[in-house]
């Protein structure tokens, strides 16, 4: 076989071979210098490449942080990130970085060749593109993301990188470079620089983590999806000691250093704020920021302090969440027998998902909202706004305008006193028949319970929540007179003009009838609920602060009056809330407490007002689309225990509040609880009570179902009938209830 060698040596010799050869050399030299120059020019042609100029005033995107009244973190939105100035981050952060990112970093202007010449080897073996690129170069990419998108592996994206790279060095110190780098870099999870990192792995500020905690997050920034603690302890703890060998190699630590700082364990924080709980809350405070600041908000680092009070509000979840799932177990009620649930369970609809996520805003199951606020100054302490906010996030609690029920006679009520009727005051509890001109029918309205008891003073009719007390109370002081009363307490609801109003026909939001019932909280004070203390910028300048709105709506002698008769609801034992409430040891008797159950006549809706001297709380239950709950479902029954047992372990964290005090301004009579004249001697004390008045509002005449044959001839029936201390045959009540 002949040898292709020597032909080829042959030709080598030849007279001429070496200079053609030299030229073509040359020749192709020439061309990829051209074609090099050609790429490199045409690189950053017309606007493919960035301005530099951006910088000058770049701040990179933070998002609005959401924090309970305490100070704990319970939401973010946008971009996790804070920032911080390179001098506030621990001295190890820059070093575990430049180790392990870019040790040459202070040497080269921007582009390290031999990393550039290894890009370049990869690209032409068709491997991926990995190593080599500057801490500058990275934050080329990472902040110019449009033009620089880092899914795009082509030479020409790589060449723009670089110019940017050269030209980022010549406009800007490494030190700034640097800190932009730092804070702008992505660390897993929600995480983007290392302030945020920090905070969400290790519990601490970037001032304060060690060595081995730097040398951690610069391990995670190659490939930090791969690499976050939480998920992958391993690969993050491989990769912090390798961090620590470089640091060791390059001079930032000693050997005996390195070594030890390799032995210290990876802890990673279990504290992660509370991400995640009181979510209808936090949307609901999301959208009056959006109405005020825009885009912007997600873009600053707004930190939005809020009213929440996170211990309150799991221990409404708790509560709430708990009973729901008592009542679709059967358990009607706390002292009742248990029956059968007749719709799906939460349960079951979660079950019947196969674990597939529900995109739905209407849910087949029993729902629920609450709502506390500190009834001094509005703000808002505990809201939920149904059982699952990722399931469904229509908020109950501000946006479903349900039937009021029973929850909207104490407005009734209120409007008697203020016409100057006493709670004394006597209705007859008998059927009655309302011509309806729109049907042509009469309405004939019936109590919850069916029955008719005859003669009854307002304080009782309210106390058991009579129909037909408040039916023909309304009627007594004139249908618009109540829908005046209603829009004084702030209801923004359409109230319609008709009897059944009395009984709660209009519909109106939770929260709105929260923020009503702290007029009856606080004597006589409204105040309109508020979510926001304060809103911060990044710089911890305030740039809102909302102001508690507060407004007089009952002169205090009208609202104690309404305030004792709320209490007898849930002190008394015929109250339509003593049973859920007080019974049994339920809730401390040491805690002042009022409310009213509500109930619509279909028994769709369920609602619970419950207050004392420093919170008001309404429970609602029902179904989105409104239907039966059960058989003889009551506010009681239902809703009441909830508000028992979430305040039970509010005020288990608290001192018992102050009661309620009475104005020395009113009177009190012993009065004939049928007739609501004076009582007289022989009264029954049975049928007498203490009540109290306004002045000028007392009864003057005696019971003239008992006349007492001693009075005739006393200068004053009125003392005669009402000595100090009563006849001594009751105890003196400041709640006005029965003996």
């Amino acid at each position: 076989m002949v040898s292709p060698v020597k032909p080829l040596i042959a030709l080598w010799r030849k007279p001429g071979t070496r200079r053609t050869a030299g030229f073509g050399v040359l020749a192709m030299f020439g061309l990829g210098l051209g074609v090099s120059f050609g790429s490199w020019t045409r690189a950053c042609a017309g606007t493919s490449c960035p301005s530099i100029g951006y910088l000058e005033t770049y701040q990179p995107e933070q998002a609005a942080k959401f924090y309970a009244a305490d100070g704990r973190l319970i939401q973010d939105m946008g971009i996790s990130r804070t920032v911080v100035a390179l001098e506030e981050m621990s001295p190890a952060i820059p070093a575990a970085f430049l180790a392990s990112e870019d040790r040459r970093f202070f040497q080269h202007p921007g582009v390290d060749m031999r990393g550039f010449l290894r890009q370049f080897r990869n690209l032409a073996l068709g491997r991926r593109l990995q190593g080599g690129s500057t801490i500058t170069m990275q934050l080329a990419r990472n902040v110019y993301t449009d033009q620089l998108p880092m899914e795009e592996r082509s030479v020409q994206r790589k060449l723009r990188e670089i110019q940017v790279a050269l030209e980022l060095e010549r406009t800007y110190p490494k030190e700034r470079i640097l800190e932009l780098y730092l804070n702008q870099i992505f660390l897993g999870g929600r995480a983007n620089g290392v302030e945020e990192a920090a905070r969400r792995y290790f519990g601490k500020s970037a001032a304060e983590v060690n060595v081995a905690e730097a040398a951690t997050l610069a391990g995670i920034a190659p490939f930090p999806n791969a690499r976050e603690p939480r998920r992958f302890p391993r690969q993050a703890l491989v990769h912090r000691n390798t961090v620590l060998n470089l640091m060791r190699d390059q001079g930032y630590l000693t050997p005996e250093d390195a070594e030890r700082w390799k032995a210290f364990p990876l802890e990673v924080s279990t504290r992660e704020d509370f991400l995640g709980y009181a979510e209808y809350f936090v949307e609901w405070v999301r959208k009056k920021l959006y109405a005020r600041f825009g885009d912007e908000l997600f873009a600053r680092g707004y930190r939005v302090y809020t009213t929440l009070d996170l211990d309150m509000q799991r221990s409404a979840e708790r509560a709430l969440e708990d009973r729901l799932r008592e009542i679709e177990s059967g358990n009607r009620r706390p002292d009742r027998p248990i029956q059968d649930f007749p719709h799906i369970t939460y349960q079951e609809y979660r079950d019947s998902l196969g674990g597939r996520p529900s995109e739905r805003s209407e849910t087949p199951y029993l729902q629920g909202a609450l709502v506390t606020i500190e009834a001094q100054n509005g703000y808002v302490r505990a809201m939920i706004g149904g059982r699952n906010y990722s399931e469904s996030k229509w908020n109950r609690a501000t946006q479903s305008d349900r039937q009021a029920g029973s929850t909207f006679k104490p407005f009734v009520y209120s409007a008697a006193i203020r016409a100057g009727r006493p709670a004394s005051h006597i209705i007859v509890d008998e059927p009655i028949s309302i011509f309806q001109p729109t049907t042509g029918q009469p309405w004939e309205p019936r109590n919850f319970e069916g029955d008719y008891r005859g003669p009854m003073s307002l304080r009782h009719g309210l106390r058991t929540s009579r129909n037909l007390i408040a039916i023909q109370l309304g009627r007594e002081i004139g249908v618009n007179t109540v829908v005046g009363e209603a829009l004084r307490f702030k209801l923004s609801t359409t109230i319609p003009a008709v009897p059944s109003v009395s009984i709660g026909a209009a519909t109106v939001y939770t929260l709105e009838m929260v923020s009503a019932y702290s007029a009856f909280a606080t004597l006589g004070v409204h105040a309109a609920p508020l979510g926001i203390l304060r809103v911060e910028d990044g710089e911890g300048n305030i740039v809102w602060e909302p102001q508690v709105r507060t407004e007089r709506v009952m002169d205090e002698e009208h609202a104690w009056i309404m305030n004792s008769m709320l209490q007898d609801v849930v002190n008394s034992g015929v109250g339509t809330a003593y049973g859920a409430v007080r019974n049994r040891g339920r809730f401390p008797w040491r805690i002042p407490a009022a409310g009213k159950t509500g109930t619509t006549n279909d028994g769709t809706d369920v609602w619970f007002m419950g207050f004392t001297p420093e919170f008001v709380t309404g429970v609602w239950m029902g179904f989105d689309r409104p239907q039966r709950i059960m058989d003889n479902a009551t506010g009681g029954g239902l809703a009441a225990p909830v508000w028992a047992t979430y305040m039970n372990e509010v005020y288990s964290r608290r001192a018992a509040p102050e009661p309620w005090k009475r104005p020395e301004t009113l009177i009190t009579r012993q009065v004939d609880k049928f007739t609501g004249y004076l009582a007289t001697r022989v009264c029954p004390p049975q049928e007498r009570y203490q009540e109290w008045f306004i002045p000028g509002t007392e009864p003057t005449e005696y019971c003239p179902y008992h006349p007492d044959p001693f009075q005739f001839g006393i200068s004053s029936a009125v003392d005669a009938a009402n000595p100090p201390g009563g006849w001594g045959a009751q105890r003196h009540h400041d709640h006005g209830q029965d003996p």
